[in-house]
C-alpha cells in the first residue's frame, strides 16, 4: 500500500525538447510537469561542436550533472575566474548562487549529460549574468 494516495511509479520516453533561458536545448524527462514531481528535475542535455551557455547562476536550487559522452569545460566564480573540465564518466555539482558558463570543449563533436536539480520544473530559476559576457568570450580561452 502506497504512503503517498495516488502516487505510481512512471517510465518516461520523450522527444519533446525545451530551451532553456542558459542558451541550451533540454530533452525533457521528469518535472513537476511531467511527473508531478516535488523536489527532483531531469534532463537530458547535448551541447553542439563548439556550444557554450549564456552565463548564469541558479540562485535556489543545486545541479548534478553526469556526462554520458564528451568533455565540456565551465567557468565559474563570482568573475568566472576558475576553469574545470569534465568528461565521459564524471559527475559536476554546481551549488546554489554560484555564477557558471559551461561550454563544449569539442569543435567536432557532441556533449551530452544526464542533469539532476533540485528545482523540480521543466523550465528551471535561471539569473543571467550579462555582465559576465564578456569575461570569457572564446570558449578555449583557459587564461
Amino acid at each position: 500500500m502506497s504512503k503517498v494516495p495516488g502516487a505510481e511509479c512512471k517510465v518516461i520516453r520523450t522527444t519533446s525538447e525545451s530551451q532553456g533561458t542558459q542558451g541550451f536545448d533540454y530533452m525533457e524527462a521528469i518535472s513537476a510537469e511531467s511527473v508531478e514531481s516535488k523536489g527532483i528535475c531531469m534532463h537530458l542535455l547535448t551541447i553542439p561542436p563548439s556550444g557554450r551557455s549564456k552565463a548564469h547562476l541558479h540562485q535556489d536550487h543545486e545541479t548534478a550533472i553526469y556526462v554520458l559522452s564528451g568533455k565540456a569545460g565551465m567557468w565559474h566564480g563570482e568573475q568566472l575566474e576558475q576553469h574545470i573540465e569534465v568528461e565521459a564518466g564524471q559527475f559536476l555539482y554546481i551549488p546554489p548562487g554560484v555564477p557558471h558558463l559551461t561550454y563544449n570543449a569539442s569543435a567536432t563533436e557532441s556533449c551530452s549529460a544526464v542533469i539532476a536539480r533540485t528545482d523540480p520544473n521543466q523550465l528551471e530559476s535561471v539569473t543571467l549574468l550579462p555582465e559576465l559576457e564578456g569575461l570569457r568570450p572564446d570558449r578555449s580561452q583557459t587564461n
